[in-house]
């Protein structure tokens, strides 16, 4: 009986003993400022209306900047970007200004827990059609009802609406 005691026991440590107990990084929004550019446009950030992404990666401690929610998933979509992502953050629209939601930064949340309205008639930074983030899913059916469009989850949105024409 002992033995038995005894060797559970051991099994038990050795597999605790197995974790890892390496702390997993934890990822906050940065703020934006004057300096930070847009990626693909390469125009400041904060000049542009309507929603805006930020994408942080584990090798870096600087967030890569997007003028759009749209070409921040875009970002993520295309192969030859970085795959080491940490964090994507975006502007949650529920009570932002449109002008500039980027400047709270509680607006800033985690872009796979929001809820996206797409094909609306609001159209983000440089006139382009957007994927709008909500925190909650009442305020993205009360942006479709006034601007028309659907509600879709972050893995919803379809990549041809990202990737393809914006007009």
């Amino acid at each position: 009986m002992l033995n038995k005691f005894f060797l559970s026991t051991l099994l038990m440590l050795v597999l605790f003993g197995c974790e890892d107990s390496t702390p997993k990084q934890i990822y906050v929004p940065q703020a934006v400022t004057r300096d930070d550019i847009g990626y693909y446009c390469n125009m400041i950030v904060e000049d542009h209306s309507g929603p805006k992404g930020q994408i942080l990666l584990t090798d870096t401690e600087e967030a890569i900047w997007f003028t759009s929610v749209r070409d921040a998933v875009a970002f993520n979509l295309l192969p030859e970007e970085p795959k080491n992502i940490g964090a994507v953050f975006v502007t949650a629209m529920d009570k932002a200004e449109w002008n500039h939601p980027e400047k709270l930064q509680s607006n800033w949340i985690d872009a796979q827990s929001a809820f996206y309205v797409i094909k609306s008639s609001q159209r983000g930074s440089m006139g382009q059609m957007e994927a709008i983030p909500f925190r909650q899913k009442q305020f993205a059916d009360e942006f479709v009802k006034k601007h028309g469009g659907d509600v879709v989850s972050y893995l919803e949105i379809p990549d041809n609406y990202i990737l393809g024409s914006t007009n």
